[in-house]
């Protein structure tokens, strides 16, 4: 209790430079719940992509059942095929008619006759889709294969960009906090080495006068990671019907309240270490 009486002192006599520290704290846990959202966000879009049958077969006219069922066969033993679906013709025929139910013309115009039968394979991972489209291409009874290699190519290509630059901002950002909170602490200790003096004389052990020096440190990063954290996630919240409604299909909204409070519960953990550290290597540096 002593120790934040005069911790909140000491914020209190230098309000500028504490604001300036939850400042760049705010920036600094910003940057981390934006790049997170992304992350897990982006991850989700991929993970949404590989579950789906993303390479399908469409059979020629003059392939039998019997052939088609044994092609489904030979990817059913497959240990890097998740599932297959089968479309008959009258199938396919039907899922036609759902997509174009207001428009009769269309209707009129397509049988099942001219519709292709198809095979629709999910992967398991991504990497395997190219393997599955050119064993199904080398079948005689296939007359075309269709994939989204480039979009799910594209989308881990992405999540593989944004890991990198969020991890390279986030690492600067994180320098920056240390290194502002180590020149303010530094400035507060220079202001008070008279005090400091006295406190010695009278047998202050250092751990006594660092407490308070650490325990700021502390209170600019919890401060900053709320902050940070309430920004980035009222700004998403505010932005989730826009971005449902451009994902259409995709299960990414809504986000489970258990997700803010665990990144919360992160970042704050995050906070108080990055905190203590910078304000400890402060002390270190200064009461020697």
């Amino acid at each position: 209790m002593k120790y934040t009486k005069t911790t909140w002192k000491n914020i209190r006599r230098s309000p500028y430079q504490a604001i300036a520290a939850i400042l760049i704290m705010t920036l600094t846990f910003l940057v981390i719940s934006y790049f997170t959202f992304l992350l897990v966000g982006s991850s989700k879009i991929v993970n949404y992509f590989e579950s789906k049958p993303q390479v399908t077969a469409f059979f020629k006219d003059e392939a039998k059942q019997q052939d088609m069922d044994s092609l489904r066969s030979q990817f059913d033993r497959s240990t890097s095929v998740a599932s297959t679906k089968f479309v008959s013709k009258d199938e396919a025929l039907k899922i036609y008619k759902e997509q174009n139910k207001n428009d009769p013309l269309l209707l009129d115009l397509v049988s099942a006759d001219i519709l292709p039968a198809s095979l629709e394979v999910s992967a398991k991972n991504v990497e395997d889709l190219q393997s599955i489209a050119d064993t199904l291409k080398a079948s005689p009874n296939v007359q075309e294969v269709v994939f989204q290699k480039d979009v799910v190519s594209t989308l881990i290509n992405w999540t593989g960009a944004v890991r990198k630059i969020g991890i390279g901002l986030i690492a600067i950002m994180g320098l920056v906090s240390v290194f502002i909170i180590v020149t303010i602490t530094g400035i507060k200790i220079s202001q008070k080495k008279e005090d400091i003096e006295i406190m010695r004389l009278i047998g202050a052990t250092n751990w006594h006068i660092r407490w308070p020096f650490i325990l700021e440190g502390i209170f600019y990063g919890v401060v900053g990671a709320f902050i940070g954290w309430g920004i980035a996630s009222a700004s998403l919240l505010y932005a989730s019907p826009f971005l449902a409604s451009f994902l259409q299909g995709i299960p990414i909204f809504p986000i489970p309240v258990g997700f803010y409070l665990a990144l919360l519960t992160g970042e704050l953990l995050l906070s108080i270490i990055l905190g203590a550290f910078s304000s400890f290597i402060a002390v270190l540096r200064y009461l020697k």
